[in-house]
């Protein structure tokens, strides 16, 4: 019988967490999901929502008086914005139009209601002045940043899975029915059909019964027989986090990420619904974070306490000097393979 392995979280490299926040994370797993509902009962009336790091409130962006004061009501803080989510997505689509080259990627940035245009050093000649001459037809609706790394995957990874000459991390355990699963990344199930959970490839874990990347960045694998111990937990390399729920990430959420080569790192969500271009393509609605990662921790899992929020795509940089990380929302994954967290 496969036995289930615990999910370890993984990813690419980024910087360790600054300074723990105050907040506990019970409060951001809250507050994170009065933002989900508020963004969908406001549609575009907002461009955003974060966790201030100073106050530690929910703030809102709204672009009118009703808005602010349901977000009032909700017991967040509204902050008026000029550029409305509507206004912010045109840019978003002009830079996929015009600035669609590997080594860039943007992202709405609520605090200060602009979109951040993400630039990595593979970027240069006739693609940087492309991406400049973009980022120029917004005006300061867009803001650039240049990244020292590269933006890259990692097929290798969290408590790891191995297939073919690659390694992976396991994401998170997820069930369906009577039947046990786990996700991990989609470059990864791109990689091959066969999971083990040893390098010699003779304990079968399961086989891939579905894959999406780019475009998305998640995998599904059934296992081969019921686990002995159907456990959702995620391994803290000296004890285990118990996963309980699947839930949505908010910018400046204190967050952990877990993997076989670099074990356990935590940091902060620095934007959502990211585009990242890859050297394999493109891959949109990502969460970018703060958190290191390095070769060997794609697929793994990101977490906030007890609930479920990313499996480890790419990134730049590395936990000795710092760099980016994004993670594919776990929500998505699950709605699209009808499964649950166990």
């Amino acid at each position: 019988m496969a036995t289930a392995l615990v999910a370890a979280p993984a990813a690419h490299a980024t910087h360790d967490a600054p300074s723990a926040p105050a907040a506990p994370v019970a409060d951001q797993s809250a507050q994170s999901r009065t933002a989900a509902k508020l963004e969908r009962r406001l549609g575009s009336r907002t461009a955003g929502s974060y966790i201030d790091q100073a106050t530690q409130k929910l703030v809102v962006t709204v672009t009118d008086a009703g808005a602010a004061r349901a977000v009032r009501a909700a017991g967040a803080e509204p902050k008026t914005v000029t550029r409305s989510g509507k206004d912010l997505k045109k840019v978003m689509s002009a830079l996929k139009r015009e600035a669609t080259v590997p080594g860039t990627a943007w992202a709405v940035d609520p605090a200060s209601n602009t979109v951040l245009l993400s630039v990595d050093s593979t970027v240069t000649g006739a693609n940087l002045r492309k991406v400049r001459a973009a980022a120029a037809k917004q005006g300061s609706a867009v803001r650039t940043e240049n990244i020292a790394g590269r933006f890259r995957t990692f097929t290798l990874g969290g408590e790891a899975i191995y297939t073919g000459s690659s390694r992976c991390s396991l994401g998170f355990n997820v069930k369906k029915g009577g039947e046990y699963y786990f996700l991990t990344a989609g470059h990864c199930t791109n990689a091959g059909a066969q999971w083990y959970s040893d390098r010699g490839k003779s304990q079968l874990l399961g086989t891939k019964t579905g894959s999406s990347f780019p475009g998305n960045d998640y995998g599904i694998v059934k296992y081969a027989s019921a686990p002995a111990d159907t456990q959702g937990a995620v391994s803290l390399y000296g004890g285990t986090q118990d996963i309980t729920s699947i839930g949505s990430a908010t910018v400046g959420q204190s967050v952990k990420r877990s993997g076989s080569t670099t074990q356990v790192h935590s940091g902060q969500v620095t934007a959502l619904n990211q585009t990242v271009n890859y050297q394999e393509g493109s891959v949109s609605g990502l969460i970018k974070t703060t958190v290191c990662a390095e070769p060997g921790d794609s697929g793994g899992s990101l977490f906030a306490g007890a609930v479920a929020l990313g499996l480890t795509s790419g990134g730049s940089g590395n936990c000795s000097g710092g760099g980016t990380t994004f993670f594919q929302p776990v929500t998505e994954a699950a709605q699209v393979y009808g499964v649950e967290i166990y």
